[in-house]
């Protein structure tokens, strides 16, 4: 069976047909979010929008900032155990923590992040001699510790609230509570199968050795940190009244996340609202959209202007330093050819004096 499956995936890629069906996918959701997104901000009055981002507490954006910047950090730990599990110790943590900022945050904002991503990590990592499929190994097992997450925490919490889930997908609440169950079920299954045993994925060089059950519950709750934080920098800026609760504001919010990760957009824009703004129909809509806009704020594009910063100041710094190793050896060589032209010289003179 295993091998049937195996052949059938070989069979779609050698004719494109999963990235075919994935442009499809991903087309069809954003053109699905557009249309949702217009009818529900027809009638917006942007003057009330202004406002109720003017009358958001600074508290509020204050303690979202901070459950942002918690997130980004436990971030940086998808790195540093994805680069440690491919046997890489010798890698700071100074290094897996600007790689997994930058890359995140340059991918989340410009779309298409494990190619964005990927790009950044590369550009960080090979300086410390990781090639491609290094990289490659590390970007699987970031992108495995984040759906992990993804899988336990929303398994969880549409378990326990399927009406949030419901008011997104438009699924009978059974339906969700169904498939809570599965994702919870298929997720202990996974953690027993690699606890059991070592187990290996891929062929060849592009081998990876997956996480034994401890480390594998270790991902899990990296995962959940950092969804966590982020559902609390969102929950803090939704507006008090109407509001039902963290749990569903949570499950809403990372919902909403993965549409957008799916579609591919950048930074979700035009998914995640949509979502947002649909299951959270009780709540005032101008004021929601004021929240929707300091998260994006808080959450995208100021980690992105800091990761620009950092990877600009980050080639600055190499290039002078590149520049100077090339003066220095280039002084060496010089060294290094006018000294037996001096000695040639003094031998000659010693000689000539001596006749």
């Amino acid at each position: 069976m295993l091998e049937a499956i195996r052949r059938f995936i070989a069979f779609l890629r050698h004719k494109q047909i999963l990235h075919k069906m994935g442009v499809v996918i991903s087309i069809a959701v954003i053109g699905t979010a557009c249309y949702v997104l217009y009818h529900m901000l027809r009638g917006i009055n942007v003057a009330e929008v202004i406002d109720a981002i003017k009358d958001t507490e600074p508290a509020q954006i204050a303690f979202a900032a901070l459950f942002v910047a918690a997130g980004y950090f436990t971030l940086t730990f998808y790195d540093w155990f994805a680069v440690r599990a491919i046997g890489r110790t010798d890698v700071p943590y100074r290094v897996n923590a600007i790689a997994g900022f930058t890359s995140y945050s340059i991918g989340h904002n410009v779309g298409a992040s494990v190619f964005t991503g990927g790009a950044v990590r590369y550009r960080i990592y090979s300086a410390w001699g990781l090639n491609a499929i290094d990289v490659a190994k590390v970007c699987f097992l970031a992108g495995l510790t984040f759906w992990l997450g993804n899988a336990a925490v929303l398994g969880i919490g549409i378990a326990w609230h399927p009406e949030a889930a419901a008011s997104v997908d438009q699924l009978p609440v059974w339906l969700n509570r169904a498939a809570a169950v599965i994702s919870i079920v298929v997720l202990v299954g996974y953690v027993v199968w690699v606890w059991t045993k070592p187990r290996v994925v891929g062929r060849g060089p592009w081998t990876v050795t997956l996480p034994g059950g401890p480390l594998t519950l270790l991902q899990i709750c990296i995962g959940i940190v950092d969804l966590g934080c982020c559902a609390l920098a969102m929950y803090m800026l939704t507006p008090e009244e109407a509001n039902p609760g963290f749990v569903t504001v949570a499950v809403i919010f990372v919902s909403a996340t993965l549409l957008g990760f799916a579609s591919h957009s950048p930074g979700g824009l035009g998914v995640f609202d949509a979502a947002m703004l649909v299951g959270l129909w009780q709540m005032d809509r101008e004021e929601l959209l004021a929240g929707m806009l300091l998260f994006r704020m808080l959450y995208y594009i100021t980690p992105f202007v800091l990761s620009v910063i950092l990877l600009t100041l980050r080639e600055v710094i190499l290039g002078a330093r590149s520049k100077r190793l090339r003066r220095l050896a280039a002084m060496a060589e010089e060294k290094t050819r006018v000294e037996p032209r001096r000695e040639a010289v003094y031998v000659r003179e010693r000689g000539d004096g001596g006749a």
